[in-house]
């Protein structure tokens, strides 16, 4: 009998300490858009626009990027790498002209996630909104190409120190493929219904942003932290597609009357550390500052991970 209470007393501790998933507060609609957009901040944290041009004696020089990135959300993420590629010239002894371009291939899963289901893009479904669902079978990808032009000018007094800063102008296209999830309603008298809800869409914008870094240098290592801040333009409503038994509805937030939310304006905090001899870099700032400032600015992401570094030459 004492033993019988000690097991069970053990397992009501051990019940006790074991974390526990509640179903997520955030709604499906609300959670997609932000699993699309914090990709687009990760690439403004690691666009190739710093440090390049004090780097060599040569008139031109060039940046080979690389990157990987995760982000959460409940049980879907968004992953994969990250790649893009600068050339720029030194223009007299301030001036320094640059172009970029990037590609992101990203994936999109997920399964077994339990949320809201809402469909602010279409208000008239045949069942009451929002309403708990489960999700699955996300497979799909997320595609974050483009090309900028950037201009950086050097200061080498003031109360900063040396610093330089950097203005330009970029197009982003964002497209969403496959961004599929099968889902059943879970509670209310249509509890039990199946269907399948999807956010395929192509997103472009045209984004300027400005900068500032603050370079240190020493005979083998230099470090740069730098802040980069971007506004995309236009904003877009969220466009979404949901289907169901005797029922197939297509629409945008904007449309629908709620507003356009898609495209975010962006501010993003790096510390570039370079080892010289091999002129390659890796962005210890954006590593901490993106897996720290997303969950805030985008309510419902969980964790998200941009680990990024550059060979310069």
């Amino acid at each position: 009998m004492e033993r019988r209470l000690a097991l069970g007393g053990l397992t009501v501790l051990l019940a006790g300490t074991t974390p526990f998933r509640a179903a997520a507060v955030e709604d499906i609609e609300y959670v997609a858009e932000h699993l699309a957009e914090v990709p687009m901040d990760n690439r403004f944290a690691s666009l190739p626009v710093w440090g390049a041009e004090g780097e060599t004696t040569r008139p031109w020089t060039y940046v080979v990027q690389g990157a990987y990135a995760r982000t959460t959300t409940g049980n879907l993420e968004v992953a994969g790498p990250m790649l893009a590629a600068a050339a720029s010239r030194t223009i007299g002894s301030k001036w320094n002209l640059g172009a970029f371009l990037f590609f992101d291939p990203l994936s999109l899963s997920g399964n077994n996630d339990e949320r809201p289901l809402q469909t602010l893009f279409a208000p008239a479904t045949p069942f009451r909104r929002p309403v708990p669902a489960r999700f699955n079978h996300l497979d799909g990808t997320l595609r974050d190409y483009g090309a900028g032009l950037r201009l950086t000018v050097s200061m080498e007094s003031g109360w900063l120190g040396s610093y330089r800063f950097v203005g330009g102008l970029m197009w982003q296209r964002v497209e969403l493929r496959d961004y599929r999830l099968d889902y059943q309603l879970l509670e209310g008298p249509d509890a039990g219904l199946r269907g399948q809800i999807d956010f395929d869409a192509d997103y472009e914008h045209i984004s300027p942003f400005v900068g500032i870094e603050l370079p240190r240098a020493g005979k083998t290592w230099a470090s740069a932290p730098h802040v980069l801040a971007a506004w995309p333009n236009p904003r877009r409503g969220v466009v979404g597609h949901i289907t169901g038994p005797g029922f197939d509805l297509h629409g945008d937030q904007d449309s629908a009357g709620q507003g356009s939310h898609f495209g975010d304006p962006s501010i993003t905090i790096g510390w570039d550390v370079t080892y010289l001899p091999a002129h390659f870099a890796i962005d210890v700032g954006t590593l901490l500052t993106q897996r720290l400032v997303e969950p805030v600015t985008h309510k419902g992401i969980e964790t998200n991970w941009l680990l990024s570094c550059q060979w310069r030459f």
